[in-house]
């Protein structure tokens, strides 16, 4: 078998996630400065970085250092066991490496019950509970193990019995029976869940996702071993680095292509004749007047809330006061049963969650760099026309197989950020061009999966993982299938209305 020269590099690197970060932001620079949108990249760059830490690290430490506390209160009263039982034949298959009675079972089951209820904010602290447990076991700490990734696969595949906000915007959006998207999307977290599980399985037996030890922390040489610690180093660098001619040209090219960009800076009437010779400055303009629409329907609509409020309620279905219910009952349940069972078994309830709750802020501000440079490359490729760019040359391909070009944005959005997809959402189910087929395909597409880029990097982040194996691949399989059966689902059941 031939060998690969590069294999060894880009597995001790973890390359599929850290060649997919380098793709979105050196294709999102050269896109924005191709297009004449490098200004508002940079101010979106800058603003996400605000936002990270003010609007989505901050407030996550408050409800992570809730449900810590909460999770140390069901493992010092046993309570963690006993919910590990239910589920503990299908978990023993699912995750042969961790013991039975171990804390780490009854994590994944809280999680995962959390997540088919559709309650994300608890879901999360207790998926965090869940990797702190699994990195316990790993022998490799800074790479995944099989649990690890088996099971981000299932929080990435987003199993889901109540696709909550999917229900919400499709109300807000005045779609009528909002409630025929339920069991489709059921059905296509399934479809999502399973193959999740499947190439989980199956990439954890190839060679090159194999577990690799980790990396020798250096140490200071002693004084006899200065002299050949020295030379070694200088023999080291003395070796010249070759690039392989496949990196070079993709080096090369990016880098050619966007001084070319940045030349057309200083001549924009040079610019703006290629983007209307290409057929781009249409596209360019269309996508700037959908985001104003978008931005000033949004604005239209909370100045009417308060009208709204004030009016006589529309009568609500009864299929949605009661999900609404069991939504509101949920967290209340789990609190007051938490709290019974540990004074019966004589816990000091109040200490034990004062203890577990001091985790939270150790493990945000763990988790905080990590979110941040995701996010830095999730804006660089969308504000700076880059998407834009390949749903257009993408566009017949799309034809051919049948898929709606106004669902493209939404499906590469979707793994990527959860508040870039729901913006994608509301523009489908808000644009009065937009047919109710349309709309059901894409609320079901969204509850179909998870923001799986962001899931690795808050649970990977907070036990510093630094090579995540195969997780990334079988969670990108867990998406395509599941949005392929959203969309499959989508046009068997409302192709028509």
């Amino acid at each position: 078998m031939p060998h690969l020269p590069s294999a060894g590099i880009l597995l001790k690197h973890g390359f599929m996630l850290n060649y997919v970060w380098s793709f979105l932001i050196v294709t999102g620079i050269i896109a924005a400065a191709l297009f004449g949108r490098l200004d508002a990249m940079v101010t979106g760059v800058f603003d996400i970085c605000i936002k990270v830490v003010m609007v989505i690290a901050l407030p996550l430490a408050g409800t992570i250092m809730l449900w810590l506390g909460i999770m140390r209160v069901m493992e010092k009263g046993g309570m963690m066991n006993v919910v590990a039982k239910l589920l503990s034949p299908l978990l023993r298959i699912l995750f042969p490496e961790v013991p039975k009675d171990h804390p780490a079972m009854g994590a994944i089951t809280m999680n995962i019950a959390a997540n088919m209820l559709g309650l994300g904010n608890a879901a999360t602290p207790m998926g965090l509970k869940a990797m702190t447990h699994l990195q316990e076991l790993n022998p490799n700490k800074q790479s995944a193990s099989n649990a690890m990734c088996m099971f981000l696969a299932l929080n990435t595949a987003g199993f889901t019995l109540l696709p909550m906000t999917s229900l919400n915007y499709l109300n807000a959006g005045g779609v009528q029976n909002p409630q025929s998207i339920i069991l489709p999307t059921i059905l296509a977290t399934i479809c999502s869940t399973t193959a999740g599980i499947l190439a989980a399985m199956f990439f954890q037996r190839l060679p090159m996702f194999r577990p690799r030890p980790d990396d020798v922390v250096a140490t200071a040489p002693t004084t006899s071993d200065a002299q050949p610690a020295a030379s070694k180093s200088g023999e080291a660098s003395a070796k010249p680095y070759r690039m392989p001619p496949v990196r070079a040209i993709l080096v090369y090219g990016a880098a050619s292509a966007f001084m070319f960009g940045a030349l057309l800076e200083f001549l924009p009437e040079q610019r703006a004749r290629v983007l209307e010779a290409t057929g781009l400055q249409k596209l360019l303009t269309e996508a700037d007047s959908d985001a104003k629409a978008a931005a000033a329907r949004e604005k239209e609509l909370k100045a009417q809330a308060p009208v709204v409020v004030d009016q006589p309620k529309k009568e609500e279905s009864v299929w949605r006061k009661q999900l609404l219910k069991l939504s509101t009952l949920t967290i209340p349940l789990i609190l007051i049963g938490v709290v019974l069972w540990a004074l019966a078994r004589g816990i000091p309830v109040f200490e034990e969650m004062a203890e577990g709750a001091k985790e939270g802020f150790g493990v945000v501000t763990r988790i905080m760099p990590f979110l941040l440079v995701m996010f830095v490359a999730i804006v660089c490729f969308r504000d700076s026309g880059a998407l834009m760019l390949i749903e257009y040359a993408l566009r017949p391909v799309l034809s051919v197989i049948g898929m709606p070009v106004d669902l493209f944005p939404l499906a590469i959005m979707r793994p990527l950020s959860g508040s870039g997809s729901s913006g994608f959402l509301n523009e489908i189910i808000f644009n009065p061009a937009s047919t109710d087929h349309l709309r059901y395909t894409a609320a079901i597409l969204f509850g179909s999966t998870e923001t799986t880029f962001y899931v690795l990097a808050v649970y990977f982040g907070s036990v510093s993982i630094r090579r995540t194996r195969h997780a990334l691949a079988a969670g990108l399989c867990a998406d395509a299938v599941g949005m392929t059966a959203a969309i499959a689902l989508g046009w068997l059941l409302f192709a028509r209305v």
